[in-house]
């Protein structure tokens, strides 16, 4: 399930670019600025990519049911990557596409102060955007050093946001550095370049978004963190000789499927094995909420003289 602040993330997200957009293209279409249409483009791309986010949390909230008996958690992750295939595509494609048009026809900027002004604004608007998503990801990852966070983060609807505000902010600054030097230096075809530079920023945006997100999507083992405290809280309980094995699959940002191996100590009989089992269980999923399936199996005997014989006596 998604939690609130997840919610609200994207919510100040969507109102923010839709708002940005609809200014960025209004302005590109009164000064001709190629940098002010693919900034228009980035934020309409953005509006969308947080419907698309809003439509896989809800869709990943179903519960399960026969065919799905893990739940829809992973379906986020599919969003996700639609997300980044997007900003690939609309967003960073078509910049490169139309700077590269304006660098090879290019043609004087009208009214460049509409230019400054609207940017001005789209940097306030992202600036709260990001602030929010930023505040949002650090009361997740208290104490983590940023980037490591966010490559070991399991909830792209948060840190697809980041990284859509990160870009954004940067593209705003690219293309306010763009327009002043076209209109300085009367070199029209420097919009096109500021143009393309937002382009490559945003393929590379997409490119590590969808890394990330096609990471989770494809079956992503639960956090080193969270695997180490589960092995620590099993391998302190005295019934327990040694933990195998750990399989775990991140099957939601809140959901992790968990398959442990265990082999309990040889003087416990059969009751006493089970009730281990029933209270590690108890004890692993008390401390870490995120667990919300999980398969214990104690290791198999290894088969001993009169194991072995037995295939030969019954031939």
């Amino acid at each position: 399930m998604a939690s609130s602040g997840s919610r609200k993330v994207i919510y100040a997200a969507l109102a923010g670019n839709l708002a940005i957009a609809v200014t960025k293209f209004a302005a590109a279409a009164y000064t001709g600025s190629s940098a002010m249409l693919s900034e228009a483009i980035h934020s309409a791309v953005d509006t969308g990519n947080q419907g698309l986010l809003l439509l896989g949390l809800r869709r990943a909230a179903r519960p399960p049911d026969p065919d799905h008996p893990f739940g829809h958690g992973m379906e986020l992750y599919f969003w996700a990557f639609v997300v980044a295939l997007l900003i690939f595509s609309l967003g960073g494609a078509f910049s490169i596409y139309e700077g590269i048009h304006k660098i090879s026809a290019p043609e004087p900027m009208r009214n460049a102060w509409v230019n400054y002004a609207v940017l001005g604004l789209a940097i306030v608007f992202e600036g709260f955007s990001f602030r929010v998503a930023l505040r949002e990801f650090r009361s997740m990852h208290l104490g983590e050093p940023l980037w490591g966070a966010i490559r070991a983060s399991k909830d792209p609807s948060v840190f697809a946001v980041l990284l859509e505000d990160s870009a954004a902010l940067f593209g705003l600054f690219i293309a306010i550095i763009g327009v002043a030097l076209s209109q300085w230096l009367e070199m029209p075809a420097l919009d096109g370049v500021a143009s393309v530079i937002i382009g490559v920023l945003l393929v590379g945006t997409a490119v590590f978004l969808a890394r990330e997100t096609l990471s989770l999507l494809t079956g992503e083992s639960a956090s080193r963190r969270s695997l180490a405290d589960v092995r620590a809280v099993l391998a302190a309980d005295p019934r327990v000789a040694a933990v195998d094995e750990m399989l775990s699959m991140q099957l939601g940002p809140r959901e992790v499927l968990l398959a442990i191996t265990i082999d309990f100590r040889d003087d416990l009989n059969g009751e006493e094995v089970e009730r281990a089992a029933a209270e590690l269980t108890l004890a692993v999923e008390g401390s870490h909420p995120e667990i919300t399936r999980l398969f214990m199996r104690p290791r198999r005997l290894k088969p001993g003289p009169a194991v072995a014989s037995l295939p030969d006596a019954l031939g």
